[in-house]
């Protein structure tokens, strides 16, 4: 049974999602306030995180935050404000795999969490235990990169599409393809969070010169990772 907690202060909301989820096999925890959360979320002792961003105590992003620099990488489902896009994209820049805007069907909230069940499960099943381009090594059942040697700290989602990438180094690989491989769902218009992991992975691939391992974007069609050259 996955383990789910939820840390909204919307006590209905969580007694029906309590409700909801628990016949799909979840078990669900909530938990009030940010502080309390927190704490809870620290305990190692859940397979996911479902995080409302405005919360008493502490904020979703403070929790978030904190979760991140002390190298817990849960997954982390964001709840939102429906039409607030600086929530959305801050919450995938700070670390989060997911986001939902409230007010949401819970229908919706379930695919999204078997979404990320379901990557994490996949990898676990993955013929192919590692990959290797140029200096940047991902080993999928520990779900592991590394540059150089050099562990890098990625979220469940940024881990998914860099993989994908690497599957298919030097081609291009379209979004609506890593959309539905490493988010569980198809490309919407004004969706912007494939952009901001694959911004995020750049960053922490540390893209500054031409020499080096680059993802590039390729203008109408999707992304492609690029190994340096030899």
């Amino acid at each position: 049974m996955n383990r789910v907690l939820i840390i909204d202060d919307d006590t209905r909301l969580t007694e029906m999602l309590d409700e909801y989820l628990a016949p799909e096999g979840l078990s669900v925890t909530a938990v009030a306030n940010g502080t309390a959360g927190l704490r809870e979320a620290q305990t190692g002792e859940h397979d996911l995180i479902v995080l409302d961003v405005m919360l008493p105590g502490l904020s979703g992003f403070e929790v978030l935050r904190q979760l991140r620099e002390a190298g817990i990488d849960t997954p982390v489902l964001m709840l939102t404000a429906r039409g607030d896009d600086v929530d959305r994209i801050v919450g995938l820049e700070m670390g989060a795999d997911d986001y939902l805007p409230k007010p949401f069907n819970p229908r919706e909230l379930l695919a999204r969490i078997k979404a990320i069940f379901r990557r994490t499960s996949e990898s676990e099943q993955d013929d192919v235990v590692e990959l290797e381009v140029g200096p940047l090594t991902a080993h999928l059942q520990r779900r592991e990169a590394k540059l150089d040697g050099e562990p890098l700290r990625l979220t469940n989602a940024e881990f998914v599409i860099l993989a994908t990438l690497m599957r298919a180094a030097g081609d291009v690989v379209s979004r609506e393809t890593l959309t539905r491989t490493a988010l569980g769902r198809r490309l919407l218009p004004d969706d912007r969070s494939l952009d901001t992991h694959i911004s995020n992975l750049r960053k922490k691939l540390g893209q500054e010169s031409d020499d080096q391992l680059q993802i590039r974007s390729v203008r109408g069609s999707g992304y492609v990772l690029v190994p340096p050259p030899e």
